[in-house]
């Protein structure tokens, strides 16, 4: 199974890196975890099969993690005429904020009725769903209370596991979410703490034996992470990055 880096931007696209996209490929599974507003840009940028994606699984409602679903709906509709069907997994408030974000960006969008199923699916705080070719356990983040809740998420998958922090402060949720995960991505907006409702480097660095994951690596950096980019002790992550796992 591979991971490749769509977008790993914060909400200000610093170092003009694409917003927050994770798309995991393996011999069954196709699928994005999050799908921020500049996504469509960057996943046809790789030259992702769109209509191959079975699912987006969102952590949470902030657009830099979500904004680019009503896109990448309406080119399913208009563009890539997809016909199969697709599944969008998120937390619980998932249908109205589906129908707000959707009026939001293209007003009576919601009129016409899509040339495939879509299914969304809401997701309990501390809840595992199995989706056939995935399985799904969300954990509540701490991201504060606008736009509803935050996820966490560990996703099973043709035997091996990939642990994603969305934004969150500090939980010990965490290491549940990640322990010995084969992949940690984890979110390193600031390099100390700086208060607030993100993770940051030395936290991590402090956490990092309760979680011991076989491969960790960081997104969602702001300015003075990438600043210290090659001297971090976990991987920074990149636009087009590919994770074998």
């Amino acid at each position: 199974m591979k991971v490749t880096v769509i977008g790993c931007g914060d909400a200000f696209s610093t170092g003009g890196r694409f917003h927050s996209c994770f798309h995991l490929e393996g011999e069954r599974i196709n699928i994005l975890i999050d799908c921020g507003a500049s996504s469509l840009v960057s996943l046809k940028m790789r030259h992702v099969s769109l209509n191959d994606i079975q699912a987006i699984v969102i952590s949470h409602f902030h657009a830099d993690h979500a904004g680019g679903v009503p896109f990448f709906l309406l080119d399913a509709h208009y563009i890539s005429r997809r016909k199969r069907p697709l599944t969008i997994a998120g937390p619980k408030g998932i249908m109205g904020w589906f129908e707000r974000a959707m009026e939001a960006s293209f007003p009576g969008s919601l009129r016409h009725h899509f040339h495939f199923e879509l299914s969304l699916v809401e997701l309990g705080p501390f809840e595992t769903r199995d989706f056939g070719y995935f399985q799904v356990s969300s954990y509540l983040a701490e991201h504060g209370e606008p736009g509803g809740l935050a996820y966490a998420y560990r996703i099973m998958a043709e035997g091996k596991s990939v642990a994603y922090t969305g934004d969150t402060a500090w939980t010990d949720r965490l290491i549940d979410a990640a322990g010995e995960a084969d992949l940690f991505i984890a979110e390193a907006y600031t390099y100390e703490p700086a208060g607030g409702f993100h993770l940051d480097v030395m936290t991590l660095i402090e956490k990092y034996a309760l979680i011991k994951p076989r491969q960790m690596v960081l997104t969602h950096m702001g300015a003075e992470v990438l600043d210290r980019a090659f001297f971090l002790p976990f991987k920074p992550l990149d636009d087009g990055m590919v994770i074998e796992i």
